[in-house]
């Protein structure tokens, strides 16, 4: 990459690349509508992340996990002139920062006081140790699409062809047994 920033990129005539990202936004312990709304202002405040939009919290019983919490989730969108594991760094800063301890893979899920996952980058198709993208299980995850389909509803999945909104719409029509909730943010 030689001289180049190591936020990602430049374009053509040295003005960085700017990338669309959905990052997906998750707490279940503590006061998770405040966590989550600092996490938004915060992430709206860093300087390589701008035009943030923020959907709305949608609370829901936890999936794939023994849990009596219940989470907060949203899902922001971003433009970023950072690369996707340069952004995913970022998010697992902000994660440590608010006593997130990630577990072993395989150890299963647990409960957090934030959980950041980096769902969509632009239409990029990654699958590397580090990096899964689009997020391998973003399409059957109520908790996810609907504030994906709120805030980008025509956002094609760049495997599956189908937009959030389809998606979202078939885990409905499914009865897909995940009970979600749309919340609004305390003014």
């Amino acid at each position: 990459m030689g001289g180049q920033p190591e936020g990602g990129p430049a374009a053509a005539g040295g003005q960085p690349c700017h990338h669309a990202a959905c990052v997906g936004l998750g707490s279940n312990l503590g006061p998770s509508l405040e966590i989550l709304r600092s996490v938004g202002e915060r992430l709206q405040a860093h300087p390589a992340l701008e035009s943030l939009r923020l959907s709305s919290p949608y609370r829901s019983a936890p999936v794939g996990m023994d849990s009596g919490h219940w989470f907060v989730n949203a899902v922001a969108l971003v433009r970023t002139t950072l690369t996707g594991p340069v952004l995913l760094r970022l998010l697992q800063a902000l994660e440590a920062d608010h006593g997130r301890v990630r577990l072993r893979p395989g150890t299963g899920y647990q409960d957090r006081t934030l959980d950041l996952d980096l769902l969509l980058f632009d239409d990029l198709i990654i699958d590397s140790e580090q990096l899964t993208l689009p997020h391998p299980r973003l399409h059957q995850r109520r908790f996810v699409l609907e504030p994906l389909a709120e805030i980008t509803p025509d956002w094609v999945h760049p495997l599956l062809g189908r937009t959030m909104a389809d998606l979202r719409d078939d885990l409905v029509d499914v009865k897909c047994n995940q009970q979600v909730e749309r919340l609004s943010w305390p003014r």
